[in-house]
């Protein structure tokens, strides 16, 4: 029996950014804070068979090389409401990139429909009443950071639904061979 598995692929957020946001997500009140890393989803939660993913690891090896290094600027907040109950800190540089290397990401063996258009963004509340959310939006408005991307990750979501990284692919120039993270990411 080939057991499913649950992966997602993403660029985590570096420190001290990570931290900051994962305890914005705490404060407001999202029950999802210590189980998902602050993020830029590139592929949300797919399953796939525990077979597929060594082959999934060579496809986002081969996708990582390329692509080079580039910034991200984090400023201000955004929602998806009333379309999904999410508050989000929007991206004002590295759209285009993220949108390029989530096309790349979304191919060969990940190549599924997408349930919504992508749009990277860094979700700071997820499924809480209005007002938390308008809470949410009001309070991250002013929020800024700015940080280089070098590569991306693949996670998986555990039994506990903690999401943890399983391997880092850095960029071509982005610094060294692809890793294993053995680490909880929580």
């Amino acid at each position: 029996m080939n057991a499913v598995r649950s992966i997602g692929v993403a660029i985590g957020i570096p420190e001290p950014f990570r931290t900051e946001l994962r305890d914005w997500r705490k404060r407001l009140g999202d029950p999802n804070a210590g189980l998902i890393v602050p993020h830029v989803t590139l592929l949300g939660p797919t399953e796939v068979l525990a077979s597929e993913v060594a082959t999934i690891e060579r496809h986002l090896a081969g996708v990582a090389v390329g692509h080079e290094p580039f910034v991200i600027r984090l400023q201000g907040s955004g929602t998806f409401r009333p379309l999904s109950p999410v508050v989000f800190v929007t991206l004002a540089q590295g759209t285009s990139c993220c949108e390029l290397l989530e096309k790349a990401v979304r191919s060969g063996p990940l190549d599924r429909p997408a349930r919504f258009s992508y749009h990277p963004h860094v979700t700071v509340a997820h499924e809480l009443d209005e007002v938390s959310l308008d809470r949410a939006f009001d309070l991250l408005a002013e929020y800024r950071a700015s940080f280089e991307v070098t590569g991306f990750e693949l996670y998986e979501r555990g039994d506990d639904c903690a999401w943890r990284q399983l391997r880092h692919f850095p960029f071509a120039g982005g610094g060294g061979r692809p890793t294993w993270q053995d680490n909880e990411m929580r």
